[in-house]
């Protein structure tokens, strides 16, 4: 039985027997008590008329004497039936209000909207296990890119904020405990559509007991991980989970990249943001001396990232005991400006605010700058809220986790192709970098470009393949936009990766052949990648880019249409 249904009937057993018990008497009553008809004579209201009356009468809703006038004795009777239904009617009333209440009915009631709306998914959709900061981001940047979410989350105001959002579409959201199987198993796990599971919640041991869940009930599901600790992560990756994702490895080995090479940074920056946002300016970080506020989690990768670019580090912690910083380690807070001149901050070239309190970092930075104005700083953004905090703050680089978790989840989601990309661009040199990034930002605008990929299989590019059965085609003609023939649409493919595996072209030319099963990463302007795909689904539309010969279609216009057409 329903769960809604069987609360209902449970809770509402005796209001309901009250009010049978309510019509029964009264009805009963009706029909027993003698009247008098138009003729004068005895006459008893029959049972269906009895109950016409009760009907209409027990709820206040009328009143009349049918189908003959009553006797006193049947008024009397009447008032009685009045006086008895309200109360009962009252009563269940109460109850119903009481059980709208109820906290457990309203879960259940949202439970089976909740299972409802997965039913009626018909579209490919992720499940996203917490919607905090990061959450949020990513479950708008896939909409943003048309794909299709469900959220689990154990805050109740989260779940809130998620049905009070503007959305294109509708997001199902439970409030529940993202490591239960059930709840798994309820938002849809095992669905022909889910694409994937995302665990971004705040706990290590929530995300890894999703991962541990997914793989038992799903092993062919991709499963993509946030971990902050190397025992985590090292778990999560011994039983085959697809990508684990650590905010401040990633932002460690960022600020390394900046110091290494500013064009490699800046590419990263514009191919990793989310679509839509603004173009992050470049990035100079100097080299020389650097001041390092905190040694926890994120100091410590921090510290390896300076350190892997030949960096020299002071650091300052109120607990080096416990934190395992033995050697260069200043005892404080690094709020006071004895411990930064202790620090050296007079002679040091940036300084890195990373503690995990937000008015800490803040203090840190503004009593830093008045002691050396010229200094390069880091700043560790913990809540979201303080953004425009660190903004007026003029801090030149805001480590926001939320954001680098969202922008890494998301290119493993829609962009598969772009680690790989990434990895294989940190072979090149800086002038490289340089060069693409002028490419990139000639096809777009101030906004950070979209990523997408194709595959060129029959579902894919049916009519593509179909044309390469007749002879080849270069990507060069497959990137002609049909408006300006003379002219290529907004974007550049990035990388091509053949079938087989084997080959990968970076940055691939114009001349490149293209062949059945490649994968192409493009990055531009959002309307270009439709009508790239158009191009491989549609016969007609490609054979116009090929030939720049809009040829009629159907036996008829071929028949009637000019002969040199």
């Amino acid at each position: 039985m329903d769960k809604v249904l069987f609360l209902f009937l449970r809770r509402m057993r005796a209001p309901l027997l009250v009010l049978m018990a309510a019509y029964s008497i009264s009805i009963t009553g009706l029909v027993l008590i003698p009247g008098v008809d138009d003729q004068g004579e005895v006459w008893r209201m029959d049972f269906f008329h009895a109950f016409y009356f009760v009907t209409y009468t027990a709820p206040t809703i009328g009143f009349g004497e049918i189908p003959y006038a009553f006797t006193e004795a049947q008024r009397m009777w009447a008032a009685v039936t009045i006086y008895m239904s309200v109360i009962a009617w009252l009563y269940a009333i109460g109850r119903i209000l009481g059980l709208v209440q109820d906290a457990t009915f309203r879960r259940a009631v949202r439970q089976q909207s909740f299972d409802r709306s997965i039913r009626r998914l018909r579209a490919p959709f992720f499940i996203v296990c917490g919607y905090g900061d990061t959450g949020a981001l990513l479950v708008s940047a896939l909409l943003r890119r048309r794909k299709r979410a469900v959220v689990i989350d154990i805050d109740e105001d989260r779940i809130t904020d998620l049905a009070l959002s503007d959305m294109d579409y509708h997001v199902p959201g439970l409030c529940a405990d993202a490591s239960s199987s059930a709840r798994l198993r309820s938002a849809g796990l095992r669905n022909p559509f889910c694409q994937g599971v995302v665990a971004l919640t705040d706990s290590d041991a929530v995300n890894l007991t999703i991962a541990i869940t997914v793989k038992l009930l799903n092993p062919d599901l991709p499963v993509i991980c946030r971990a902050e600790s190397l025992d985590t992560e090292r778990n999560m990756q011994s039983f085959g989970t697809e990508h684990v994702i650590n905010p401040f490895e990633t932002f460690g080995d960022r600020l390394a990249l900046a110091l290494h090479s500013p064009g490699h940074h800046l590419l990263h920056q514009w191919l990793s943001s989310v679509p839509g946002s603004g173009l992050p300016m470049p990035l100079y970080p100097p080299r020389g001396r650097w001041i390092l506020c905190g040694y926890g989690r994120f100091g410590k990768a921090v510290h390896q990232g300076l350190r892997s670019e030949g960096v020299t580090t002071v650091i300052v912690e109120e607990d080096p005991e416990g934190t395992g910083c033995i050697s260069d380690c200043v005892r404080g807070r690094g709020t006071e400006a004895d411990t930064l001149q202790q620090a050296g901050i007079a002679g040091s070239a940036g300084i890195v605010a990373g503690t995990d309190h937000d008015t800490n970092n803040l203090s840190i930075l503004m009593t830093a700058h008045e002691l050396n104005p010229d200094l390069f700083m880091v700043g560790r953004q913990n809540k979201d809220d303080n953004g425009a905090l660190f903004a007026a703050g003029h801090v030149d680089l805001v480590m926001r986790h939320s954001e680098i978790l969202a922008e890494a989840v998301l290119a493993h989601l829609t962009s598969p192709l772009l680690p790989l990309f990434l990895k294989l661009a940190r072979e090149r040199d800086d002038d490289w970098a340089n060069e693409l990034v002028s490419r990139i930002g000639a096809v777009t605008d101030d906004r950070v470009p979209e990523l997408w990929s194709v595959e060129l299989t029959p579902d894919a590019a049916p009519a593509l393949l179909q044309r390469l059965r007749h002879g080849p085609l270069s990507l060069g003609q497959l990137l002609v936009d049909p408006g300006r023939p003379d002219q290529q649409l907004p974007c550049v493919a990035l990388l091509l990766q053949r079938g087989d595996g084997g080959e990968q072209l970076v940055t691939p030319g114009d001349e490149v052949a293209l062949q059945p099963g490649d994968r192409i990463l493009f990055s531009g302007r959002s309307f270009a990648a439709s009508r790239i795909n158009r191009a491989l689904c549609n016969p007609h539309h490609l054979e116009f880019l090929i030939t720049g010969e809009d040829r009629p279609q159907g036996s008829i216009w071929r028949h009637i249409a000019p002969r040199g057409t």
